[in-house]
């Protein structure tokens, strides 16, 4: 990342930090911030008291933690399966029924590390075609603190 923005630098591109909603900060071109924000205007989004209520019970909501496969190995949601969201496109389907009756209203519930993932992926998911999706916004690590279910 460091090189990348070197050589934005470099071009005359001017790289702001993109400061996180929940208060830590990473450097990313603004652009990312803003493409983070805009898909968490166009899906519906819940903190984590609403997740909370979804892990307890999911009925039949689909939990995805949409984590790399190493991140969700060193502990995730009880109940998430774990989608990463460079394959969710792809993977998602074997999770709703395709192809003999895709469930394009299943309710399903995104999670990551903070929320700016799934709130991508939620976006992705809408954009295929998916009714009820919801990205969950929040710190994994508060969700920890807070004694959350979790599976390590």
């Amino acid at each position: 990342m460091r090189k990348i923005c070197r050589s934005l630098a470099v071009i005359g591109i001017v790289v702001v930090p993109f400061v996180h909603v929940l208060g830590f900060a990473q450097n990313y071109p603004s652009s990312v911030s803003q493409k983070v924000l805009s898909a968490q205007r166009d899906v519906r989004t819940i903190g984590m008291p609403e997740y909370r209520k979804i892990v307890d019970n999911p009925a039949n909501a689909l939990i995805i933690d949409v984590r790399e496969l190493d991140e969700y190995a060193a502990g995730h949601v009880p109940g998430a399966i774990n989608i990463p969201r460079g394959v969710l496109e792809f993977q998602i389907w074997k999770q709703v029924g395709f192809p003999a009756k895709s469930e394009l209203d299943k309710p399903l519930y995104l999670q990551c590390s903070s929320g700016n993932r799934a709130s991508l992926a939620a976006k992705s998911l809408r954009e295929l075609g998916f009714t009820d999706v919801t990205a969950v916004v929040m710190s994994l690590d508060e969700w920890q603190k807070a004694a959350n279910p979790f599976v390590k």
